[in-house]
């Protein structure tokens, strides 16, 4: 197994930014595709962005194209969500996840952090 925990949650203007991490303790970190999901209160949780094990490969959810990016250091078993020009609409409990699937198929995803709240003010 993999344990995930996320930190960088906070809270944040409309239009500010935030970077969040995401640390992994697994000596095999580079063989999981990762992802960041998010989740606003009664709502269902939402897929955000992915990138492949070697970090060459991202993929983004509309609401989060052009906005945020994904990276990875497999050096430090981290991955990262920098997120800009951050709404309202953007606030929710953001959520680390890894699979052993596809990075393209959201919900093979089975491998969770705790999460990091992330509040955008108007």
């Amino acid at each position: 197994q993999v344990q995930l925990v996320e930190s960088g949650g906070g809270l944040v203007q409309a239009g500010g930014s935030l970077r969040l991490s995401c640390a992994a303790s697994t000596r095999a970190f580079s063989r999981y595709n990762m992802g960041w999901f998010r989740q606003a209160p009664g709502e269902e949780r939402e897929f955000v962005a992915t990138i492949n094990w070697s970090g060459g490969r991202t993929y983004y959810a509309d609401s989060a194209k052009g906005r945020f990016t994904i990276s990875r250091d497999n050096a430090k078993n981290t991955v990262y969500l920098q997120m800009n020009s951050l709404k309202p609409e953007d606030t929710a409990v953001y959520y680390c996840a890894a699979t052993e699937g596809s990075m393209f198929a959201p919900g093979s995803f089975g491998y969770w952090g705790q999460g990091t709240q992330v509040t955008v003010s108007s």
